[in-house]
């Protein structure tokens, strides 16, 4: 069976908050929830960009400031967001950089690793209890196979103050979304209403790429009608990990095509370091360390 947008059931009573949901495969996933009846949050750094992409969409659609490079934002957003909503039934972790130059954010990490994982390590923690009391509630967390290309939790230099290496980094970042996953997954399973899943959107026209360096990114555009799939196919995986009854807690989706580069969702298994429970837990407690946000599990 090839599952796609026409799978996700009826989503009316249930809040969703997606990060990234101006553009590309945040906006995709957005759209459909929101067209099966979701309450739907775009959470994203630019809100007036967020506002003309609600106006693209159909149903209660509604826009957050949030900028994952800043703590202090991710803070904000998430007092906001439970001044909205008594409940939250899907966070979307789905906003990402990737390929940067060697920047840092306002709180000093590395820009990828802050952005993808550290940000929202926090903003999940900050509004998890929100979550658990909701049964059928899921955390979806948005990775890549990136996650396996020189890819490594560099306990030693995770804010690459030494050596800077965007692919790496961008690994890193990946890598840490997984692990992230996983451990979470590992202290709701007491609980029984939340879970906490992955997906990848395999290789999916977006803007995602823009910073690639010259060399990659010329190419890319040349071969991107042949190599890649459009946003709307990228997102399935996350959609089928947010909306599938299926879904267990723990699961990575992705493309089911040759490589997971396109096709529709299935379950994928993720790199074999992605496993690693004693880098999971390590990670875990720097990420507390880091943001200064203890999770209610």
């Amino acid at each position: 069976m090839k599952w796609t947008e026409r799978d996700v059931a009826d989503q009316r009573g249930r809040v969703a908050v997606v990060t990234g949901a101006n553009t590309g495969l945040g906006f995709e996933t957005a759209r459909v929830l929101a067209e099966r009846g979701a309450s739907v949050v775009l959470a994203v750094r630019d809100a007036e960009k967020g506002k003309r992409a609600a106006a693209r969409m159909t149903g209660d659609v509604t826009v957050l400031a949030l900028d994952l490079t800043s703590l202090d934002s991710v803070r904000a957003a998430a007092a906001e967001l439970r001044d909205r909503h008594r409940r939250i039934d899907l966070l979307i972790n789905n906003a990402g950089v990737m390929y940067t130059p060697k920047l840092t954010t306002p709180d000093g990490f590395e820009l990828q690793f802050g952005t993808n994982h550290l940000g929202h390590f926090a903003l999940t923690g900050l509004l998890l209890d929100l979550l658990l009391p909701v049964p059928g509630s899921r955390v979806v967390t948005v990775s890549s196979t990136g996650h396996r290309i020189r890819a490594a939790i560099h306990f030693d230099d995770l804010q690459w103050e030494r050596s800077y290496s965007r692919v790496g980094a961008y690994g890193q970042s990946k890598l840490a979304n997984l692990m992230f996953t996983y451990e979470l997954q590992r202290r709701l399973a007491a609980h029984g209403n939340t879970v906490a899943v992955a997906a990848h959107p395999g290789m999916s026209n977006t803007e995602l790429a823009r910073n690639s360096p010259a060399i990659v990114r010329a190419p890319l555009t040349w071969l991107a009608p042949v190599i890649t799939q459009k946003s709307s196919m990228g997102a399935l995986p996350t959609l089928r990990a947010a909306t599938d009854p299926a879904v267990l807690g723990g699961q990575y989706y992705g493309p089911g095509g040759r490589n997971e580069i396109k096709g529709h969702p299935r379950l994928v298994t993720s790199s074999p370091a992605s496993y690693d429970v004693e880098v999971q837990r390590r990670l875990w407690a720097v990420s507390e360390e880091l943001t200064g946000v203890a999770f209610p599990v």
